[in-house]
């Protein structure tokens, strides 16, 4: 399973309904285990970004339920794929 980090700000329909947020990530969280994707972490954060969500999942699974999040209009997303120092490791011994 990849593991991508999720960058997220408020847009401003979803900081109107901020109150609601809380309700949202549950039903994201839903959402998203439907799809077979595990949300290791969900954080509410103060400075550049107002949420941070750390994901496992298949590319196309996690693409899939990015997409309908930002379809609703709530948050705005930047996606990081990230990788393990162990899966680096091996990527790193694979270089010519």
């Amino acid at each position: 399973m990849a593991t991508f980090i999720i960058l997220a700000n408020f847009t401003d329909q979803g900081i109107r309904n901020v109150k609601d947020s809380p309700a949202r990530s549950q039903t994201f969280r839903a959402m998203a285990e439907g799809l077979g994707i595990t949300v290791q972490n969900f954080y509410y954060t103060v400075g550049h970004y107002d949420m941070v969500v750390v994901l496992e999942g298949s590319d196309e699974a996690v693409t899939s339920a990015l997409l309908k999040v930002g379809s609703l209009g709530n948050v705005r997303t930047e996606t990081l794929r990230s990788f393990s120092v162990e899966e680096m490791k091996q990527m790193i011994s694979k270089m010519p």
